[in-house]
């Protein structure tokens, strides 16, 4: 038999519409009002300025280990933006922007990253799981919640977040093809900064993108300029639209720049140069952000300062916050809260054998 060709047809699209010096493609600009603008930019704004504290804590020995965000605001602000306050967010362990846009005390991400497992306790009436250490080990979570979601036959949409490395890892691909398969509602969010650590993406892969491996599950994939928060909100909405209609699951590779360490305990300065850094520094997405809403008459140098200032004293009023809290848990045994909903029988046997030594010590 003579060998033939399976035509495929598919190809990617990519996404841009507010460059890097703050002018737009007035014919892709999506139809958000002047508060969802100003919001937009808030959140980004308070995402960085609460980025730079935590790094003085941390220098300061007052924190542990964190992945700092700057650099990826717009990545996440403009996806996250895109889903409803009911729908299901399941981040990584750099979603610090994402969860403030979804109404995370500042102080309980503080009190995590002090080491607290009171920072993980997820409130009764939210729909935002923990941080994810591990890489990739989140998105099966968010297939299954899906899964659940078209189940129970609800509108709810899920939306996760990951970066180019965890597109290395089999979970990657499990959740992808489970949810193509079974066409549930779940919008995979790639963070494409560049790196896995230290490990560059041309050393990853050999895909031209990441988005096209969405092509091999059969689901819509597309680029999008990360920094650009309008881009990022645009592919997000079409994408959340498709799934809240039951046309199943997308993926959105971000294109976008970590600006510091991968985390607290990281170098970076050993794998990639500063002229690297700085190139990527002028596609800051919040600086073009301000150019465009500036020259937009939504915000105003004066509105702008007026909001770093109100911004500086949340960020003051958070830490006084976790500091009163980390005062107040003195007892040892909450280490076994907050980590299963029904503790294991080895556990409670734990936790018991921990509570009879703490009384004996006190007599």
């Amino acid at each position: 038999m003579p060998r033939t060709t399976i035509e495929l047809g598919d190809r990617i699209e990519y996404l841009a519409i507010l460059d890097e010096r703050g002018a737009v493609d007035q014919d892709l600009v999506p139809d958000l009002n002047e508060d969802t603008l100003r919001r937009l930019h808030r959140v980004m704004l308070l995402s960085r300025r609460f980025d730079e504290r935590l790094l003085t804590l941390h220098g300061q020995g007052r924190i542990g280990t964190f992945a700092p965000v700057s650099g990826q605001e717009a990545a996440q602000v403009g996806a996250v933006a895109a889903i409803r306050r009911d729908d299901w967010m399941v981040p990584a362990f750099r979603e610090t922007a994402a969860a403030l846009w979804r109404g995370a005390p500042m102080a309980r991400i503080v009190l995590y990253n002090a080491g607290y497992n009171e920072g993980s306790a997820v409130p009764e009436d939210s729909k935002d799981l923990p941080i994810a250490i591990p890489v990739a080990t989140q998105l099966p979570h968010a297939a299954g919640i899906a899964y659940g979601a078209r189940y129970r036959d609800t509108d709810e949409v899920v939306m996760t977040f990951f970066g180019d490395g965890a597109t290395s890892e089999g979970d990657f691909h499990e959740a992808l093809n489970f949810a193509r398969v079974f066409e549930v509602p779940a919008i995979f969010v790639c963070q494409n900064n560049q790196y896995a650590i230290s490990t560059p993406v041309r050393r990853q892969t050999k895909s031209r993108t990441l988005a096209q491996k969405a092509l091999a599950y059969g689901m819509p994939g597309i680029q999008v300029d990360g920094n650009d928060v309008l881009a990022v909100y645009t592919a997000a909405r079409e994408a959340v639209d498709r799934a809240r209609a039951g046309a199943g699951p997308s993926l959105i590779e971000c294109i976008t720049y970590r600006l510091r360490a991968h985390t607290t305990a990281d170098d970076p300065k050993k794998y990639r140069s500063e002229d690297e850094v700085a190139r990527w520094r002028k596609r800051d997405p919040i600086d073009r952000m301000q150019r465009y809403l500036l020259d937009t008459d939504v915000l105003s140098e004066d509105g702008i300062a007026e909001l770093e200032h109100e911004i500086a004293g949340e960020i003051k009023a958070a830490w006084t916050e976790a500091q009163e809290q980390m005062k107040a848990l003195t007892d040892p045994l909450v280490v076994f809260d907050h980590v299963y909903a029904e503790p294991p029988p080895h556990l409670k046997h734990q936790r018991e054998e921990l509570a009879r030594r703490l009384k004996r010590d006190e007599e």
